[in-house]
């Protein structure tokens, strides 16, 4: 995996005021926009024939823009059916094998759900499962990371501390750390300037600097009831304590991406960089 020089910004998916909507002009306008990053939006499917893929590598080379992955949504490794396990693999598989020809660094989903299961077995089956697509992903020289995700809701596999023994127990896996999920997961906590270092904290103690030089983070404000996410807002028509989270991570050195999944993709991305050049710690 190649190493990311800084902290980067950008969107999740094409930016919503690109003139032509496809994925190369999306890499451009990314860039016009003073920003240096876009997720590939495979949510509904893996869409990038491989063919195309080629062209989106020189387009964001040529743009110094970093490229990440999210995988389809419709991925539960802890189903009950074998068939839809097997189908949930195939999807994370595909998005990183497009990604990986498009030059990207590094795909995410939402790996599944606790079905009322004891989490101990879940975590173990989820573990086989991510074990067997990196595997297969090494078996095929295909090198990015595999990034599990800090999910919103309770009834959701991931929260920080599974992530971390993930990354700990299986190679290519770090966690994406979507700080909006970790504030609606735990019903308005994890917004405060110590709760995050505590989180960066955790990461760098048990998975060492690497992790916070290679960080896949998603930023945006939530809406959210006792029971996790509801849906994604604006950064500045949330109770997200944005500025200050923007602090740690340059008070940690963090490294990677930020993407922003605010409804206003490429406005709070934008803030959200413009912010953090003017912060000195």
């Amino acid at each position: 995996m190649f190493k990311v020089d800084r902290l980067r910004f950008g969107t999740a998916g094409i930016p919503i005021s690109t003139p032509k909507r496809s994925t190369i002009d999306g890499i451009a306008h990314v860039r016009n926009l003073g920003l240096d990053a876009m997720e590939l939006e495979f949510v509904r499917g893996v869409n990038l024939r491989p063919e195309l893929a080629k062209k989106v590598k020189y387009v964001a080379k040529k743009h110094d823009v970093l490229l990440t992955a999210h995988a389809p949504y419709y991925i539960n490794l802890n189903a009950a059916e074998k068939a839809k396990v097997e189908a949930s693999k195939k999807r994370i598989i595909q998005s990183a094998e497009r990604l990986y020809d498009a030059g990207g660094w590094s795909v995410v989903f939402h790996a599944g759900y606790y079905l009322k299961q004891d989490p101990e077995k879940v975590y173990q089956r989820i573990k086989g499962e991510i074990k067997d697509i990196v595997s297969s992903l090494q078996d095929r020289g295909i090198e990015v990371w595999i990034r599990p995700e800090l999910t919103g809701k309770p009834t959701q596999f991931g929260d920080l501390r599974e992530l971390v023994r993930l990354s700990e127990e299986v190679e290519m896996v770090l966690p994406t750390i979507d700080f909006a999920h970790a504030h609606a997961r735990h019903a308005g906590e994890c917004n405060t300037a110590e709760e995050w270092r505590e989180m960066l904290s955790l990461m760098e103690d048990r998975l060492g600097r690497e992790a916070l030089d290679n960080m896949h983070i998603h930023i945006s404000g939530i809406n959210y009831t006792s029971k996790g996410e509801r849906n994604h807002l604006n950064l500045q028509e949330s109770d997200m304590n944005w500025e200050d989270l923007l602090r740690v991570l340059k008070e940690f050195r963090v490294k990677g991406v930020v993407i922003s999944e605010s409804p206003n993709i490429e406005g709070d991305a934008i803030l959200m960089k413009k912010k953090y050049e003017e912060i000195r710690v």
